[in-house]
This record gives C-alpha cells, sequence and structure tokens, in this order.
C-alpha cells in the first residue's frame, strides 16, 4: 500500500496537478497576512478556515489525477479497501505538506508577533493552538475532497457541485448561533475558540466533533466507492 501512496502523490506532482492548490493556498495566506502582525492563535485560527476549501481542492485533484483504469487495476492488485485507504493517505500527506507551509510562511513575511496577548498567553501556545486548529481541519477537509472525487461524482460538474457547496455551507452552518452546527466540522468553531483561553472540555468537545464528522464523511466515501466499483 505505501507504494501505491508513492505512485499517487509522484503523479500528483509530476503531472502538475499539485501547482494549482499550491498556488491558491498561498495567494491566501498572503492576503491573510499582508495587513499587518497579529498573535499566532487568531491568525492561525483564520488560516484554519481560509485553507480548508483548499485542502479539500487539493484532495480532489490529487484523487482525480490516477485513470479510471489504473484505478480499478490497484483494487484488484491490492484490494478496494486498501485501495481506497492509499488514496486518503496520499491526500493527508499531501495536506500536511500544506499545513507545514501555512505553520511556517508567516514567521519570515513578519505576519505574526511574538508579544505575548492580552490574557498574558506567550506564543509558543499561540502555535500549539494554530497547529490544532490546522489537524483538526484536515482530515475532514480530506473527507470532502474524497466525496467530491471522480470516483463518487462520475462528473466534473458534479464534483465542483459538491465542493462549492461544502466551501460555502461550512462557514453558513459554521458562524456563531447556527442551528445545525453538527452539519459541518467545527472549522469555524475551532477559530473562534483559539481567539481566547481553550477550556480542556471545549478542546475535547470540538476534536470530538470533528473526528466524528470525519469519520461519517469518510463512512459514506467508502460506501460510495462500493456501490459505484
Amino acid at each position: 500500500m505505501i507504494a501505491l501512496v508513492r505512485l499517487r502523490l509522484a503523479g500528483f506532482v509530476r503531472t502538475g496537478r499539485a501547482l494549482a492548490p499550491v498556488l491558491a493556498g498561498l495567494l491566501a495566506l498572503g492576503v491573510l497576512y499582508g495587513g499587518g502582525r497579529a498573535r499566532p492563535a487568531e491568525a492561525y485560527g483564520v488560516s484554519a478556515v481560509v485553507l480548508f476549501p483548499v485542502l479539500a481542492w487539493q484532495t480532489k485533484i490529487l484523487l482525480d489525477v490516477e485513470p479510471d483504469v489504473q484505478r480499478r487495476l490497484a483494487r484488484v492488485v491490492v484490494g478496494p479497501a486498501r485501495e481506497r485507504a492509499a488514496g486518503l493517505l496520499a491526500a493527508l500527506v499531501a495536506g500536511l505538506a500544506v499545513v507545514a507551509v501555512a505553520l511556517v510562511l508567516p514567521w519570515p513575511i513578519g505576519g505574526l508577533t511574538t508579544t505575548a496577548g492580552p490574557d498574558g498567553r506567550p506564543a509558543l501556545v499561540g502555535v500549539a493552538l494554530g497547529l490544532w486548529a490546522h489537524l483538526l481541519a484536515l482530515p475532514a477537509a480530506v473527507a470532502l475532497g474524497a466525496l467530491a472525487s471522480r470516483a463518487i461524482t462520475r462528473s466534473a460538474g458534479y464534483g465542483v457541485a459538491v465542493l462549492a457547496v461544502g466551501a460555502v455551507g461550512f462557514v453558513v452552518f459554521g458562524l456563531s448561533g447556527s442551528l445545525v452546527p453538527w452539519l459541518v466540522p467545527p472549522v469555524m468553531a475551532t477559530a473562534r475558540a483559539v481567539t481566547g483561553p481553550v477550556a480542556p472540555g471545549t478542546g475535547l468537545l470540538l476534536t470530538g466533533w470533528a473526528a466524528l464528522w470525519s469519520a461519517v464523511a469518510l463512512t459514506g466515501y467508502a460506501w460510495g466507492r462500493r456501490t459505484r466499483a
């Protein structure tokens, strides 16, 4: 399965398909940090929100790079479950690379400040909270991108529609006061939480919420792949 992960990552990079989401992510981060310095927790919370649709789009592109015939051959060779897992693992690895860039990029361009906030929280704590916010958003973004992939939607138009609905929905339903916030992953809720002291109960709740949402979405992806094999 590791060889299949490497094959999919290599195809994603060598075909040049990785360039579009990378440029989109860099542009979004450049705009975000171009307005002046901010404290790490607040800046990284917004960064996770901004990168969520980019990570979902990147996942869709990565999963769509492989031709359908080659994907079916991989199912025969390694089995359906391992073939699906290899694609998702490759998307996670690519997403982790984007998260690493998002965490490092603001420092050399002067987008973050190391001064403590009004609550006295040091910058290192803000960086840890920012890493947590990105790691909560990544699995959900991979799940959304997988649901928008060609293997599920069967057409580019439907895939774009799934991405668009997901990208708009996670913002609309994630707003404070939403009646059905559980319909979307807690990306917006996490961004709000890291702006102040994060209580242990809140952190566990948001982590469990993100894990459950991702698990449900990935279960739907697995079901869709089985029915469309």
